[in-house]
């Protein structure tokens, strides 16, 4: 029964993704090489726009050259005038008899041989700079390495099916934990409980649901984190914008886990294979990426669409990210005021931007992120308190705007789909159940 209900058809799931992918292969490829071509036309455009440019200067220059010399020349020819109008005069003298012309006569002789300047223009010169082919080929585009994510695909065969679980119709607040920050940003659920949070120092704190503190981890760059997370064996990763590297706390040793160079590390997410994505900022602020690490080692990089434009936005602003259940990638795009999700192979399936609604009268603006036991994804809105809760296809089930949230901003939930979310201002952590 296995074999023949659950083992084959899971196969042929499989023949079947791949027999598609390699369908749409040509496909994909045609579009690459479309896009190039655009490009391709476009710069040519730019091209000669830039060569009937230089030639329009070139003309303007060649009109002030012929008025430089036309002018020196009529002077030369005027003088000329001259010259030949005293020659006429002396040839009458030298015919005349009369002696008063000769005597009156005066020469022209030293007025004339002040020869007047010979003007040299010189030619104006095109100096052609040469082509930097490698620097050509950067500026033309970008291609990003083929990726090719594998998973392992396990098959439960003693487990059974998740039993669905449905949301409640009004959100319960559980507990409420005083973590004494002034302002606080990430939170993770670590066990039993147990949570661990950060605020504007160099302190990550872990606390139980009497909002006594158990554990307490500094950074050693004196500077807050940038997010934080916790693997199934309890090990806490946080990463650093000012080293810009990514650390693994391991029973209260800390290590360097990734070091980067032109990118700052922002938000993390542990994967179910027990990787890490990690959201990155560049230097300058102007671009976004995510990437997938397993241990150290870099194995995917996700920043364009299949027309090869960003799929984030490239401010400094605050990115989330999780991982559904599905192995959808999903990003809460502050800066875009968009959850951007992808497929494990980081092909853009969906965005959401919000829904109208008469209760919420601002901006749609998402901050932490995070994903239940049921693919649905949770994503706070800050500046409306409340959270957004969208299917596996960016649909909206609900909002939890209840439980007297204010400013909500980081998320995650327990293996038991308990809500955590830490309260910006308020500096309060809040434990939530939303589903039955």
């Amino acid at each position: 029964n296995k074999l023949e209900n659950l083992i084959s058809p899971t196969y042929e799931e499989i023949t079947l993704d791949l027999e598609n992918q390699l369908a749409s292969l040509d496909g994909g490829y045609e579009k690459l090489t479309t896009a190039m071509s655009k490009q391709g036309e476009q710069w040519h455009r730019e091209i000669d726009i830039v060569i009937n440019k230089m030639k329009t200067e070139i003309s303007r220059i060649k009109v002030k050259h012929r008025d430089i010399l036309q002018k020196h020349l009529d002077k030369i020819k005027q003088i000329q005038a001259l010259i030949k109008q005293t020659l006429l005069a002396i040839e009458e003298i030298k015919k005349s008899t009369e002696v008063s012309p000769t005597i009156e006569y005066s020469s022209k002789i030293r007025e004339f041989s002040k020869l007047p300047p010979k003007v040299k223009i010189a030619l104006p010169t095109f100096f052609p700079k040469p082509l930097d082919h490698e620097k050509l080929y950067n500026m033309f585009g970008q291609i990003t390495p083929l990726s090719t994510a594998t998973e392992e695909n396990v098959l439960s065969l003693n487990q059974p099916n998740t039993s669905v679980r449905e949301l409640l119709d009004e959100p319960e607040l559980v507990a409420t934990i005083q973590t004494g920050y002034e302002k606080l940003f990430s939170v993770t659920y670590l066990n039993e409980d147990c949570v661990w949070t950060f605020g504007p120092t160099k302190d990550i704190k872990c606390f139980n649901m009497k909002g006594e503190l158990l554990h307490t981890v500094s950074n050693k760059s004196e500077q807050r984190p940038n997010d934080i997370a916790v693997d199934s064996d309890g090990n806490l990763f946080f990463s650093d914008g000012k080293s810009k590297s990514v650390n693994k706390v391991n029973n209260g040793q800390t290590e360097e886990l990734i070091r980067l160079q032109g990118w700052r590390p922002s938000k993390l997410c542990v994967t179910s294979t027990g990787g890490l994505l990690v959201t990155m900022i560049s230097d300058d602020d102007t671009q976004c990426k995510v990437i997938r690490y397993s241990g150290s080692t870099e194995k995917q990089t996700i920043q364009f669409d299949d027309e090869g434009k960003p799929l984030y936005s490239g401010s400094a602003v605050i990115k989330y990210i999780t991982e559904n259940r599905n192995h959808d990638i999903c990003v809460a795009d502050c800066g875009a005021g968009a959850v951007v999700v992808v497929n494990q192979n980081g092909k853009l399936r969906w965005r959401y931007t919000g829904h109208p609604s008469v209760t919420k009268n601002k901006t749609f603006i998402p901050f932490g992120i995070t994903t239940d036991s049921q693919s649905r994804i949770l994503t706070a809105d800050h500046y409306n308190h409340c959270i957004h809760v969208l299917d596996q296809n960016g649909q909206l089930l609900r909002y939890i705007d209840n439980c007297d949230l204010k400013s909500p901003y980081g998320l995650c939930l327990d293996n038991n789909d308990n809500l955590f979310v830490s309260e910006h201002f308020k500096g309060n952590v809040k434990k939530i159940k939303f589903l039955r």
